[in-house]
């Protein structure tokens, strides 16, 4: 149950998702039924069918940041790639850089540029930004979706929008809570007027979310920490509607992960801060009861968290099953339900 390499597969390379649905809820929707263990077919459209009146719709509003960055080598003229991780204050970002060293200055063009200051044990950098002006809104005019590595392709305009939910708010993500990314407006409304309780939280997806596990005891997996916000008024109505029964329903692994760390004698409280929640199997909710996801990366951390809420058996069964049937898998892929 602890060995990592418990929860590995092996997935054709040709069902990695490259592209991403245009029409975002016309994705396929596999339903995972807990008690039965029946898998079902289905269109992401359709997830109105599975929430009744009074059931919780809760949403992760963070919104990525473009932090994928090319620049070059002050001295050299060498190309130099970069990815920002977390502000730490005014200017200065924590990062990863291809072939980075401390004192390397970088140009990105004639108005910035930046200098490492320091490498850190984790592997990240600090890096120093110069720029005379509101420096995220340079960014969105020269950073690039932050796609993942098994995205074999650059970067396109299409990515600036389908990489990002449309109920995106607040910008401080390195990467999609790529749940969300089936939605669309009308299907939000669909779910509201079935009566749904649709809510918002926040948690910025960093370094911790994609950090590879690379021990082979799950429990020594070091989880890194990552912002969250869940205000009184979410906590009040999500615990207000499971007292009732209704269902509890998270779009991504995030939301659950921010869920659990707010849990105080079977309650949800509201807070701000810093977690690290680590959720694997064997592991007992106690405010998520269902959960919207994509398929992930075997031996990653959201693969832990799903097994933890469905069972590792029927996990693997179920991601058996979207191989045979070529469901999408990962980022850009198809989604799943599990109740």
């Amino acid at each position: 149950m602890f060995q990592i390499s418990d929860y590995d597969f092996e997935l054709p390379k040709s069902l990695i998702a490259q592209y991403p649905q245009l029409k975002r809820d016309e994705c396929r929707l596999m339903v995972v039924h807990r008690k039965t263990k029946r898998l079902e077919h289905r269109i992401f459209k359709e997830l109105p069918e599975y929430v009744a009146s009074g059931d919780v719709l809760v949403l992760n509003e963070t919104k990525v940041l473009p932090a994928r960055l090319f620049g070059k080598k002050a001295k050299s003229g060498g190309r130099i790639e970069l990815l920002l991780l977390k502000e730490e204050k005014s200017g200065m970002w924590s990062c990863l850089i291809r072939r980075g060293k401390p004192g390397l200055r970088i140009d990105f063009d004639e108005e910035m540029s930046a200098e490492v200051l320091e490498k850190r044990s984790s592997g990240e950098f600090l890096l120093k930004f110069n720029y005379n002006g509101d420096l995220l809104e340079k960014l969105h005019k020269i950073g690039l979706p932050p796609l993942p590595p098994y995205i074999r392709r650059e970067s396109t305009q299409d990515d600036r929008e389908y990489y990002q939910t449309v109920y995106a708010k607040k910008i401080g993500s390195v990467a999609a809570p790529t749940a969300g990314l089936h939605f669309t407006s009308s299907l939000l409304a669909a779910m509201a007027k079935r009566g749904a309780h649709v809510l918002s939280l926040l948690l910025h997806i960093g370094r911790a979310t994609f950090k590879p596990v690379k021990v082979k005891d799950i429990r020594e997996h070091e989880m890194g920490s990552e912002y969250f916000l869940l205000t009184y008024e979410v906590a009040d109505k999500i615990n207000t509607q499971r007292e009732l029964g209704k269902k509890i329903m998270g779009v991504g692994t995030s939301i659950a992960r921010v869920l659990e760390t707010q849990v105080e004698n079977r309650y949800l409280k509201p807070g701000k801060g810093w977690t690290d929640k680590f959720i694997y199997p064997p592991f007992e909710f106690k405010i998520l009861n269902s959960l919207i996801t994509n398929f992930h990366l075997p031996k990653s951390t959201p693969l832990l968290l799903v097994c933890a809420l469905a069972g590792r058996d029927l996990m693997m069964k179920a991601y058996s099953e979207a191989i045979q049937e070529k469901y999408r898998f990962y980022s850009y892929g198809d989604a799943m339900l599990i109740l």
